[in-house]
């Protein structure tokens, strides 16, 4: 186990000049003291938790044409998550290499999310999630607050694992929003 205090930085360490305002709306849905590790851990139960109380008339349902079914707003947090995790591990390693953004749409094309079995999603989550834990639990402070690029603006290690948190939030509001 790493001797550091990565598992005590809160959402407010993280300085606006480390991430695009962009983000900001995604920082947003998260309290300020969340603790990043705690954050990650209760994250995973919360989004089972709410995926798994759906009905399962509900999971191909979209509010409107063009509009993501539930099962691919799902894949698209999966999607998002393993995007954001590589971009962390990335900039966490010092890779000073400018990364790609990535176009959400074009990945739902070919995601096939409506095929898959809301079990198999469960399940796609859990892991992503757990390797997102893993390296977290493997970065030190200074790791964290390493900053590089991803879509063309400076972003922080640890930014990104915060607005990946603040990500899964904003689209279970939509959900409840919307969907149910």
């Amino acid at each position: 186990m790493r001797n550091d205090k990565y598992i005590f930085m809160i959402k407010t360490d993280v300085d606006s000049k480390e991430y695009n305002a962009y983000y900001q709306v995604y920082l947003n849905k998260l309290s300020d003291n969340v603790g990043l590790l705690e954050g990650f851990i209760n994250g995973r139960k919360e989004v089972l938790d709410f995926f798994m109380s759906l009905p399962n008339e509900k999971h191909a349902f979209a509010y409107a044409k063009g509009k993501w079914t539930v099962k691919e707003v799902f894949q698209h947090i999966i999607d998002t998550e393993r995007i954001f995790m590589y971009r962390c591990f990335r900039i966490a390693r010092r890779d000073a290499t400018a990364l790609a953004g990535f176009d959400q749409d074009d990945f739902m094309i070919t995601c096939s999310a409506n095929s898959k079995s809301i079990t198999l999603l469960l399940e796609e989550f859990t892991s992503v999630r757990d390797s997102f834990i893993v390296l977290l639990k493997t970065l030190s402070s200074d790791d964290l607050k390493f900053i590089g690029e991803a879509s063309g603006y400076p972003i922080s290690a640890r930014a990104i694992a915060f607005i990946n948190l603040g990500h899964y939030l904003w689209h279970i509001d939509v959900i409840k929003e919307r969907y149910l």
